[in-house]
């Protein structure tokens, strides 16, 4: 009975903890399997230690080309979701205005459409206006399919905010610019940072939608997905795995950032 009871108690941390380590065995197989060397073209099995893929990440013809372009549409990408998101979200979140109900609803649009469907629709779009496919029909489509994310997240913590704090500022004479941007955006900007970093993973991983709008442009993912049909490189393991590393780091420091304030305070 012990155990039973044990388990009752402590269920939210089990489950916690396997959900935990099913996110993360993955990333430790990436891992473990950027520092194989096998003997083919395919690095489904291992075969025996080497350090060469992360001595020559580039060794691969065309890879670090597209990540480059990746990495440019993704930062390219971010900051102008993050831009209109915010923007939007502040609208929604503090003003009333005839179609607001209809905003909020087209808002969710994206995130609850396939991306099949939305990428084919861009694709139709471009088509229509005779817009050649490449860099910005990409870029414009990662913008319009990530919007949405930072605008749910933006929009909660804005809505969570205390007007009493922007109210306090009026009162000790600071103008509405004062206001914005030593009170509502501090409070407003763990929602940003997260729209912000849920935009460029969105945009750097996209497949679906980019094959639909790249025309002859190669991302990243496109080009896993091509050399996955002749033999996945070992040093695509090693660029996915510095991504899962930098992008660990960025929440540790994150964390440790915010706990540091809290201990100011």
């Amino acid at each position: 009975m012990r155990p039973i009871r044990w388990l009752r108690k402590n269920l939210v941390v089990v489950f916690g903890v396997l959900t935990l380590v099913y996110l993360i065995v993955p990333n430790l197989v990436v891992l473990l399997f950027s520092f194989n060397k096998p003997n083919g073209r395919y690095n489904y099995t291992w075969t025996r230690f080497s350090t060469d893929a992360w001595q020559h990440p580039c060794g691969v013809a065309g890879m670090c080309d597209s990540l480059t372009l990746s990495l440019k549409l993704a930062v390219y990408a971010t900051i102008g979701a993050t831009v209109l998101g915010t923007m939007t979200a502040f609208a929604l979140a503090r003003y009333r205005f005839r179609g607001r109900a209809t905003t909020n609803m087209l808002i969710f649009l994206p995130m609850a459409m396939p991306e099949v469907v939305m990428g084919a629709s861009l694709g139709t779009l471009f088509l229509n206006m005779r817009i050649q496919f490449g860099f910005w029909t990409i870029l414009i489509a990662h913008i319009m399919f990530c919007l949405s994310f930072v605008v749910v997240a933006v929009k909660a913590r804005v809505m969570s905010m205390d007007p009493r704090l922007e109210q306090a500022a009026q009162d000790l004479y600071a103008s509405p610019t004062q206001t914005f941007l030593r009170v509502t955006l501090p409070l407003a900007a763990p929602g940003i940072a997260a729209g912000a970093l849920l935009s460029f993973a969105l945009s750097f991983d996209d497949y679906i939608i980019t094959s639909f709008n790249a025309g002859n442009t190669v991302t990243f993912p496109m080009f896993v997905w091509g050399s996955a049909q002749r033999g996945t490189p070992v040093q695509v393991n090693v660029i996915g795995t510095a991504m899962f590393v930098i992008a660990v780091l960025l929440v540790l420091a994150g964390q440790l950032l915010g706990s540091s304030r809290r201990k100011v305070r």
